[in-house]
């Protein structure tokens, strides 16, 4: 048996008892890439032999010497290829940054090398986060390996694809508008999108700043609450970021949910959702009621406004965050151009996939002087108003229960046929990020095929204790 086939906080114990070594581990992670990583493409980038080894090397000697002592130190860790990592090539998985190595580290990458965690590559993502799929990268299509002919999600499908193929122990992802949520779904993982503010954003490539958050991926809650802890932290560098005191997610890793209120909006399980899904997510909460949660139907308003508000408000962020990538500075750059102008032009144009244009010509025109109060000034107050529907929600229940996706994961290439259709996926997920609320998706059954059903469970602000121990919970009842 891998290695990699352990839970990533099994594996840090092996390794701290002295049953494995930290070289073990990165030589099982290197040899299952080897194995799967051609079908698969979970991968933009994976680091040399020789550096990751070194790396091992040098980690397990502090464990050795009882440097390191944490629960990760010496377990290999996939990040997602929009966070920077200093001397590494950190794409976006797009052309535009095909040659770009940071001279500096992520703040999340940096908390997990402090950790003593071993990275072993960068993941396939959706260009610039933006997809549901991990179809529009520059590098290829990932595949879901419960399913070759079926996505993985997105956009951090890469990263949920090698945690599910078990190329390595966990890994980080970016959840913009359910970018962790619904790949972890369709891929049979574990993920958490925590509260704005409380992962650092330092060295995340924004796409949508008001709504991006790093997050855990892994094979189940007790990985993904080890991880959050480890890379929460109030941090200087981020305007965005927030202080807390009650970042000690692993205590919550309680089984018991006596006596906690869960409502279970009617509005995500109307029209459009898959009859198995629906299933299976409420076969999931008996399982929680049986344990003594209380559950109760209540209808949460303008979930029909969620999808136009996020996409005019992600839009309009990424036409303004991605109007640097130029030509000039770094990245890609038009060989022959006449003048600035042409050159910026012909950079973005071949630098950037379709996608991505259609996000900046979206968000350009939203916030242009005759549509901006018509559109964009809109978005916000529907967000706002969201906001408010949320908080009236959380007064009465200690948790939400929902899909965190209307089917399991299509096949290649149906969804990029219809954009709007792929945008109308995101509809569970997308309210959760407008709210900046902390949201988690946990495996709850297949369908006939054999693919992925995930539970998405919602907390109010600051709240992922609550959700944590929910999903803690339904995790052990599910196992026995």
């Amino acid at each position: 048996m891998s290695l990699m086939s352990l839970t990533a906080v099994e594996l840090g114990k092996k390794i701290k008892a002295g049953e494995v070594t930290a070289v073990d581990a990165a030589r099982d992670a290197l040899m299952q890439i080897r194995e799967k990583e051609a079908s698969i493409n979970s991968y933009v980038t994976v680091l040399p032999e020789e550096e990751i080894m070194a790396r091992a090397e040098a980690v397990q000697k502090q464990i050795e010497d009882g440097i390191l002592t944490g629960p990760l130190a010496g377990v290999p860790v996939a990040i997602k290829d929009n966070m920077c990592t200093e001397g590494v090539l950190t794409t976006c998985s797009s052309k535009i940054l095909g040659n770009f190595k940071p001279t500096y580290s992520s703040e999340a990458v940096e908390k997990l090398t402090e950790a003593g965690a071993v990275m072993i590559g960068k993941t396939n993502m959706d260009e610039f986060a933006m997809g549901s799929t991990t179809e529009t990268s520059a590098f290829g299509v990932t595949r879901n390996p419960h399913n070759l002919e079926h996505v993985p999600g997105g956009s951090s499908g890469g990263s949920c694809a090698a945690v599910a193929a078990e190329e390595c122990s966990f890994a980080l992802g970016s959840d913009t508008g359910g970018s962790i949520r619904q790949p972890s779904s369709f891929c049979g993982v574990t993920g958490i999108k925590p509260t704005y503010g409380t992962v650092s954003r330092y060295g995340l490539i924004a796409y949508g700043s008001s709504l991006d958050q790093i997050g855990p991926i892994a094979k189940d809650v007790t990985d993904c609450a080890t991880v959050l802890e480890i890379i929460s932290s109030y941090d200087k560098k981020d305007s965005t970021s927030v202080r807390r005191e009650d970042t000690d997610f692993t205590a919550a890793l309680v089984s018991d949910v006596s006596g906690m209120k869960i409502g279970i909006p009617r509005d995500y399980f109307g029209e459009g959702l898959d009859p198995q899904v629906r299933d299976a997510v409420m076969k999931a909460a008996r399982v929680l009621e049986e344990q003594g949660a209380v559950l109760e139907e209540f209808d949460l308003s303008l979930v029909e406004y969620a999808i136009p508000a996020y996409y005019v408000i992600a839009s309009a962020e990424a036409s303004s965050n991605l109007s640097r990538f130029d030509g000039v500075k770094y990245g890609y750059r038009t060989e022959e151009y006449e003048g600035l102008h042409n050159m910026y032009k012909k950079t973005r144009s071949e630098g950037f996939g379709a996608e991505v244009k259609r996000r900046i010509m979206l968000g350009s025109f939203v916030l242009s002087s005759g549509y901006y109060d018509a559109y964009y000034l809109k978005a916000l107050r529907t967000k706002a108003l969201i906001k408010r529907a949320f908080d009236k929600a959380f007064e009465k229940y200690d948790l939400i229960l929902s899909p965190a996706a209307p089917t399991t994961a299509p096949k290649i290439g149906e969804s990029l046929k219809d954009p709007i259709k792929m945008y109308l996926g995101d509809i569970y997920t997308i309210s959760v990020n407008l709210a900046g609320l902390p949201g988690m998706t946990v495996p709850c059954g297949t369908d006939d095929s054999g693919l992925p059903v995930g539970l998405q469970l919602i907390a109010d602000c600051f709240q992922e204790k609550k959700m944590i121990q929910a999903a803690y919970t339904y995790e052990q009842r599910r196992a026995r």
